[in-house]
């Protein structure tokens, strides 16, 4: 793509990303700080993917969600992962009516099109796998008949840390199957001191549509369209390589198993999308970078010898893009 054509792509791309920070701006009547955690939404929505969020209770987690969803103007629903969840409280069951004589459908809350999976690693593995069916194939099955999800269908997890009792792990193959997981923090001492200014005031029912779910969506062909050199690419491709078959000595010890291709497939769609958001044609190293560790610090499986040296993923991931020559 020559330079003329990435600078009309670009001239495209700021007409089209306006719905951005109207979104921004709809939601932050609501929620003070957590500005990454939005933009994370976003992104994952727009490229179709599933966000797993991980945080302690009490950050705004829920409220975000549901604040992105009127905006949005979409459905919306929730349901706490607990460990006595059944598979069909989530999808549903058959239910006898005794009037008809005969068998019912009762659909379960994963009909819908944003659904809030809160505290997902409280749910025992039965839960978890009819989760990952409804992620991974937008359908579901109740009974002997198959039901299709909404279109669109966003499943976004909270968990909480892994230190937490009572918890279970996820298992990779679901973990693998979320497009980013996000690290939710502690707001700053200024940002706190507004959600106390505002607290009275807040009301979700302030939050107004500003865009269309299926407008939104119609988004997809400009963001694919947007111009990632070759070199970026074989950037990606290297910093996912070096996840499997380390050249560095520190990686190679820290890092039991690397990241599938789907990483790879992930890390550059969401390039696409960072550099869509910032209004621009094309990708350069730093929304690669940005947008990394989101997509990578689930995928990758550390060692025991990453726990016992106290690295986390996050570590991990630093030292990776650290360790490779940015084009």
């Amino acid at each position: 793509m020559d330079y003329v054509a990435i600078e009309r792509l670009t001239e495209q791309v700021k007409k089209e990303n306006v719905f951005v920070q109207q979104i921004r701006d709809e939601i932050g009547k609501v929620i003070m700080g957590q500005e990454k955690l939005i933009d994370r939404i976003i992104i994952s929505f727009i490229m179709g993917g599933h966000i797993l969020v991980e945080g302690l209770p009490g950050l705004a987690k829920t409220l975000t969600v549901r604040a992105f969803a009127r905006a949005i103007d979409t459905a919306f629903s929730r349901i706490q992962f607990t460990p006595d969840l059944l598979p069909a409280d989530l999808i549903g069951t058959r239910i006898y009516n005794p009037r008809d004589l005969d068998f019912i459908t009762k659909k379960g809350p994963v009909f819908t099109s944003i659904l809030l999976a809160d505290e997902i690693n409280r749910a025992p593995a039965k839960v978890q796998s009819a989760l990952l069916q409804a992620m991974e194939e937008k359908q579901v099955t109740i009974g002997d008949e198959t039901f299709p999800l909404a279109s669109p269908f966003m499943v976004l997890a909270t968990e909480n840390p892994i230190e937490q009792e009572g918890t279970y792990p996820l298992p990779e193959a679901q973990l693998d199957r979320f497009f980013m997981k996000v690290l939710v923090d502690y707001p700053t001492a200024e940002e706190e001191k507004n959600i106390l200014t505002r607290f009275k005031d807040i009301n979700i029912d302030a939050i107004s549509a500003v865009i269309h779910a299926g407008v939104i969506l119609d988004k997809a062909p400009v963001i694919e369209s947007i111009y990632i050199d070759d070199k970026l690419i074989d950037y990606i491709v290297t910093i996912t390589g070096e996840t499997r078959k380390p050249t560095r000595k520190e990686l190679k010890k820290y890092i039991e198993y690397g990241a599938s291709p789907r990483a790879s497939i992930a890390l550059m769609k969401a390039s696409r999308c960072v550099a869509f958001m910032r209004g621009r044609g094309f990708v350069t190293p730093d929304d690669i970078k940005e947008i990394g560790a989101d997509v990578l610090r689930h995928r990758i499986i550390l060692s025991y010898e990453a726990e016992a040296d106290g690295k986390s993923a996050d570590d991990v991931v630093k030292m990776l893009f650290d360790s490779v020559e940015v084009p």
